[in-house]
């Protein structure tokens, strides 16, 4: 796998712990960990820099071919 859809797969993970925090009545915990996740995808939209995929393109291979820009 490549780091691109590693960090998607993380982040579709983290999202589903979120929602089974909101399902358990957890609310605090999930907002705060929906919070975190909402700053990190702001600052990646602004700066086009992301540490989590950062640091995973260290770790493991870039995908092939990249995304599509149109």
């Amino acid at each position: 796998m490549c780091a691109d859809k590693i960090h998607r797969f993380l982040m579709a993970f983290v999202l589903t712990v979120t929602m089974l925090f909101f399902a358990m009545g957890m609310v605090q915990a999930g907002v705060v960990l929906q919070t975190l996740v909402i700053i990190m995808i702001v600052i990646w939209a602004f700066t086009d820099f992301c540490p989590s995929l950062w640091l995973f393109k260290k770790i493991f291979e870039p995908c092939q071919g990249g995304t599509k820009k149109d």
